[in-house]
């Protein structure tokens, strides 16, 4: 379907997730700043975290937007809602390390809902391994970049969490007469602190703990630095009896079916999806590889659009199946049945014309406008086999009885034909122009009437009688022999 003008913007910025609260809210805060430099934007409200009844889990690494705009109609920039957007990707994203996605208040809910993953599209890649899964991810990244019309690109990472490793060494430890038990606690009580005692204050009770002050544990080597009593009643630094390390752990697990995976997420703007993802996954399956055990799967809008696809491609054919037996059961042979529907084939020209000269991509909406023009253009046809019939039967005498035929039934109907068309035609023509809120969803089933019904008005006055002249090319001899016959009895 279409994507509805829900008349805002959902913004989300996600930053490292070692970020720090106030860092956060700093960010935040530029955000807010650069993004009220829009004219078009009318208030904007921030949330850094998670939400405050806590149903979303997110860190301080998460920030949200709610941008709210005013009405197009009131823009004098006269930008369109994508181009404003392009216009604030690109103030934003001087911010280091900041990941960003557009989006819409209720489709953003709609689509974490379907996937799992904040983005519109995304790519899962489900295993064992985090480090793995995340470096593939980030290939896929690189590929997705490529594409034309993909936006928004970023990868839900698992791995983010700075981590120091203090490796005790037990060679060392017993060399130095070292206790694992005084090494762990001198750690702990340096780090992250240690209880000592209890406050009570009423029935209130609080942990008083003991904590060595930050310039003592600021760095890896003031840690390193850190004494550790020995059995002798010496005392030996850290950093001779264990390796301390930097590196980077996981910060989430996500999960999906109970089995991990790691995500890209991303948007397509300026383009029709379908073609956009199916170009990417061609990209991305001749460059991507998998080990056994892992695989790759999209999801997102994009399953919608499959769903709606697969739908379309069993009404479309269904529908036109029926209308050929209402024409059969309606006329009793198949070739008067045959003329008729081949007037369908001109109206999908006519709607295909009007989606290309338009620029509006094929739709469900648009989809749905085919199979309502098929009706239409099918009464022309009804209409018109309809009368030439009953001429038939009525002309006496003369030559060229089909010909005279067919001018008095085009005569008789081409006023019937024309008024149903321009009215449908002028009818939509709002629907087809309108840019309101909503609109996204009847623009293109009009554009396609409209154009599928011009069309088959054309056909129908113009090209349809010399077809029906061209299978009822044996009447004229076939009635001069019966006057023949007539003439001698």
């Amino acid at each position: 379907m279409p994507e509805l003008d829900e008349g805002s913007i959902w913004l989300r910025v996600q930053m490292p997730y070692s970020i720090s609260l106030d860092k956060s809210v700093e960010i935040s805060k530029q955000v807010r700043s650069t993004m009220m430099t829009f004219p078009e934007v009318k208030n904007i409200v921030s949330q850094t975290g998670r939400p405050d009844d806590g149903t979303d889990v997110a860190g301080f690494y998460n920030n949200e937007f709610d941008v709210i705009l005013y009405p197009e109609d009131d823009w004098k920039s006269h930008l369109t809602k994508d181009q404003l957007i392009d216009q604030m990707n690109t103030r934003l994203s001087v911010i280091p390390g900041a990941e960003l996605n557009f989006s819409q208040p209720i489709t953003d809910n709609i689509e974490e809902a379907v996937s799992g993953v904040k983005g519109s599209i995304c790519v899962k890649i489900f295993g064992d391994s985090l480090d793995y899964m995340e470096g593939q991810s980030n290939k896929v990244y690189d590929v997705l970049k490529t594409v034309q019309g993909i936006e928004d690109l970023g990868v839900i990472k698992n791995i983010g969490q700075p981590e120091l490793d203090i490796d005790l060494d037990q060679q060392k430890m017993a060399l130095y007469g070292v206790a694992t038990a005084d090494a762990s606690a001198v750690i702990e009580m340096a780090i992250g602190g240690k209880a000592a005692s209890t406050l009570y204050e009423g029935i209130k009770k609080f942990d008083i703990r003991i904590r060595m002050p930050e310039e003592f544990r600021k760095t890896p080597d003031d840690i390193g630095n850190l004494l550790v009593p020995t059995q002798s009643g010496s005392k030996v630094p850290i950093k001779e009896i264990a390796s301390i390390t930097e590196k980077t752990g996981p910060c989430l697990i996500f999960r999906d079916d109970n089995e991990r995976y790691s995500a890209v997420k991303f948007s397509v703007r300026g383009r029709d999806m379908g073609s956009a993802i199916a170009e990417a996954q061609d990209k991305v399956d001749k460059a991507i590889t998998l080990k056994k055990g892992y695989n790759m799967v999209w999801q997102g809008d994009f399953e919608n659009q499959q769903r709606a696809t697969k739908t379309l491609q069993e009404v479309v054919p269904i529908s036109l199946l029926l209308i050929f037996l209402l024409l059969f059961t309606m006329f009793g042979n198949l070739k008067d049945a045959g003329l008729v529907f081949l007037n369908v084939p001109f109206a999908i020209v006519g709607g295909i014309v009007a989606l290309f000269v338009t620029g509006t991509n094929f739709s469900i909406s648009a989809g749905i406008g085919f199979i309502a023009l098929f009706g239409i253009c099918i009464l022309f046809g009804v209409l018109l086999i309809s009368a030439f019939k009953e001429n038939l039967e009525k002309v006496k005498g003369g030559t060229n009885v089909l010909f005279r035929a067919m001018k008095e039934g085009v005569e008789a109907r081409v006023r019937p034909v024309m008024m149903t068309a321009l009215m449908a035609a002028i009818g939509l023509l709002p629907a087809a122009m309108s840019h309101g809120i909503g609109s996204e969803s009847s623009r293109p089933l009009a554009r396609v009437v409209i154009g599928g019904i011009l069309c088959a008005m054309i056909f129908s006055l113009l090209i349809f009688p010399l077809i029906f002249a061209r299978s009822y090319r044996k009447f004229d001899a076939k009635y001069a022999d019966e006057k023949i016959e007539e003439n001698k009895n």
